[in-house]
């Protein structure tokens, strides 16, 4: 057993399927809420699910600026419901789940009204007419010059091979496969720098009729070495553990159950950067635990990009129906390339971090979240936070 010195030593994160119980619940409370905003943009929405053996229940606060039919909005929340366990595999009790034939249940109702005056800008006399965060808390935002995503090496690549595994599922290429799945990637460092791999765990569901070696040689060789081979840390000292348990059959919410925002760090940073502690799923843009940590992820992407540190956190924080930031910090973590007070200046010039401007900046009112509900919120492109469009801006200003 090898003893790491100071500056070298192990870091661990992990990633989860769509499959995974908690990932299902996260889809399908997102699925929800873009179905609420592609009805009124304005909604304002917080919507969980819970799941489990022949099971999905689905309930929380939904307010809408205009009439809507209820009637045919619950049925539309339950045919989605449905549709986002048929769409991750689940059509079977066999597999976790039957989405089409299990028990549903519908628990939506009214948003708070005292919550939603704060929010609209009818609270306090000294903030009327002006968009409140939705709740108070801390939201951080990370990004590191580890991958060329500008993620964390380990979650990234966490994610990177659930991706793999997902698309040869879905494609039929590997048939046996079953949507439940687990992967977790440890990484040697020499400061901030990784210098090897060193750990690879990936538990995927699979059908009966397969024996543990063809598991073990298919996901090492058709999932796990495209992924991590190009990255030039893969050796032949990488340690695997392939389904540890020695057999993955019964999974789903039929294995464990499920319930929206319990993977708040796969969804982030994987541990790297500090989390507010905020779920993401199923709320609309107006509550900040969403909003604006997309709006730190952006914040800090940016830096990096602009190669103002090699690692930037930012945080930001928010009191209950107040229209603006309570503070914003950025942390550097000595990698700066210029003054950790003059880049903090610098972001507070060029981001409206008020939740009005955060919605505003990054085009939330769009049903765009479903798609966020899995394989992470941060490091994927096609988001409107993972955009690197403010660099020359903070170029300009920090010199």
């Amino acid at each position: 057993m090898s003893i790491l010195s100071n500056n070298h030593y192990l870091f661990t994160s992990e990633s989860v399927g769509e499959g995974h119980p908690d990932k299902l619940c996260d889809q399908v409370s997102d699925a929800v809420l873009d179905y609420c905003l592609s009805l009124d943009p304005e909604a304002h929405v917080a919507c969980e699910t819970f799941s489990s053996t022949d099971f999905l229940l689905v309930g929380g606060e939904i307010g809408f600026s205009k009439d809507i039919d209820l009637k045919e909005f619950n049925r539309q929340v339950e045919r989605i419901a449905r549709g986002v366990a048929l769409d991750i595999g689940y059509n079977s009790a066999d597999v976790g789940l039957d989405g089409a034939n299990c028990l549903f249940m519908n628990r939506l109702h009214a948003q708070s009204a005292d919550i939603n005056q704060g929010v609209v800008g009818k609270g306090l006399d000294e903030y009327e007419g002006q968009q409140g965060a939705g709740d108070q808390g801390m939201m951080f935002g990370f990004a590191c010059n580890e991958t060329p995503a500008l993620m964390p090496a380990p979650v990234y690549y966490s994610h990177q091979i659930l991706l793999r595994a997902h698309e040869l599922r879905h494609s039929g290429k590997i048939a046996w496969l079953r949507p439940d799945a687990k992967s977790q990637v440890t990484i040697e460092y020499d400061g901030f720098k990784p210098v090897r791999i060193d750990t690879v765990v990936l538990s995927h569901q699979h059908n009966p009729d397969v024996d543990y070696e063809t598991i073990k040689k298919t996901l090492i060789e058709e999932v796990i070495k495209p992924v991590l081979e190009p990255t030039g840390l893969l050796d032949d000292k990488v340690k695997y553990f392939i389904n540890p348990t020695g057999k993955f059959v019964i999974g789903g919410p039929d294995g464990d159950s499920g319930l929206t925002g319990r993977k708040i760090i796969v969804d982030t940073y994987g541990g790297m950067g500090r989390h507010g502690g905020g779920a993401f799923s199923g709320k609309d843009p107006s509550k900040v635990d969403r909003s604006a940590a997309y709006m730190a992820r952006y914040i800090a992407k940016n830096i990096v990009a602009a190669g103002l540190s090699d690692r930037a956190e930012v945080e930001l924080a928010y009191a209950i129906g107040v229209p603006f930031p309570v503070s914003i910090m950025v942390e550097t973590f000595g990698t700066e390339k210029a003054s950790r007070e003059k880049i903090e200046e610098a972001v507070k010039k060029v981001f409206d971090c008020t939740p009005a401007g955060i919605i505003k900046t990054l085009q939330l009112k769009q049903p765009i979240y479903r798609k966020t509900a899995s394989y992470g919120h941060f490091g994927r492109e096609g988001f409107p936070w993972e955009r690197t469009d403010k660099v020359e801006e903070l170029k300009k200003l920090v010199k």
